[in-house]
């Protein structure tokens, strides 16, 4: 089988553009693939965090990676800083990446702009990234169009180190859904839905209530004109709600279209917030039964046993290779 790796932060609230660009395609995956979900939260700290947060938050991602139907006894689920390995490893890669390639990095830019000071963290974040998906020889990575550049380091840095030191890992392939993949701001339809943003009203969060949603997509940004049509460049704000809304019916662009003609964007959005309290009620009641069983805590034991086993066997020939086994 091949394997899989991808990992979420445990930082702001999870939302439909993280469901739908990436944690749904995980439940699809861990039925044909050998599966590791990670929550990273040694990324999360390359910005402060308050610890408590940070440690609700873990707990939070997890608990919605079971909710949404990721199985423990069919994936390994664990929390990054539970396999040293990563750490490890991230170190070794980063003497093997060059300082031009993180600064060309466009998250790095973002995050970084305009601001005093910056984390050395932040700008060895790709590597660090690398370091996760080749500590378990992954051959297929479920990502986000804003993380495809990381991917691409990490391909880089795997095919670097294996004629460096022998063959050693595995070079990861992305995978990317065509709709859904990278899901718009309900306030500005020009830019990403963020877990970050300081406007609420830019995301639907995985655990809003159905009053919240229906808020939320009746004040999200449409276009001119009440014709509902799938055109990006002309009309990014209906397209983008039309796209989460094909990601969740699976009607496609012109199934949606002939059904909304004449009808305009007030029936439209109304039926778009029953397909998302639909769907996000399901998770919210077994998130709710999950924090109420206690078992999470045990899931993410059992999951870090199975990833450090993992991770060590990689790690081991990786030192070997580079000269560090004395022993």
């Amino acid at each position: 089988m091949n394997r899989v790796f991808s990992g979420v932060q445990p930082t702001g609230d999870i939302h439909i553009g993280n469901y739908l660009g990436a944690i749904r395609n995980f439940v699809k995956l861990q039925d044909e693939a050998d599966c590791f979900f990670c929550v990273v939260d040694l990324h999360a700290v390359t910005v402060p965090q308050d610890p408590k947060i940070l440690r609700q938050k873990t707990l939070e991602v997890a608990t919605l990676y079971f909710a949404v139907g990721i199985d423990p006894q069919k994936s390994t689920v664990f929390v990054q800083s539970a396999v040293p390995a990563h750490a490890e490893l991230a170190w070794m890669l980063q003497c093997i990446t060059y300082f031009g390639e993180l600064g060309r990095m466009t998250q790095f830019k973002d995050k970084s702009g305009g601001k005093e000071n910056v984390s050395v963290g932040l700008f060895t974040y790709p590597t660090l990234m690398a370091a996760d998906i080749l500590l378990y020889q992954t051959d297929v990575v479920p990502v986000g169009q804003d993380q495809k550049q990381h991917l691409e380091l990490s391909r880089d840095l795997a095919q670097r180190f294996n004629q460096r030191y022998g063959e050693t890992f595995r070079v990861p392939e992305p995978f990317i859904g065509e709709i859904g993949a990278k899901v718009m701001a309900l306030d500005d339809p020009a830019k990403k839905m963020s877990k970050s943003a300081g406007n609420p009203n830019n995301r639907i969060d995985l655990l809003d209530d159905a009053r919240t949603v229906q808020k939320k997509i009746a004040r999200a940004v449409t276009d001119s004109g009440s014709e509902v049509r799938y055109a990006p460049e002309d009309k990014p704000g209906i397209a983008n709600l039309m796209s989460i809304y094909s990601s969740l019916s699976g009607e496609t662009m012109v199934q949606i279209e002939e059904r909304y003609q004449g009808k305009g964007y007030g029936n439209f959005k109304g039926d778009l917030t029953e397909l998302l309290n639909a769907e996000l009620g399901g998770i919210q009641s077994r998130y709710q039964e999950l924090q109420e069983s206690g078992k999470v805590l045990q899931f993410l034991e059992e999951g870090a046993a199975r990833a450090l086993a993992v991770a060590e066997r990689t790690l081991n020939v990786v030192k070997e290779r580079m000269g560090f086994k004395y022993f």
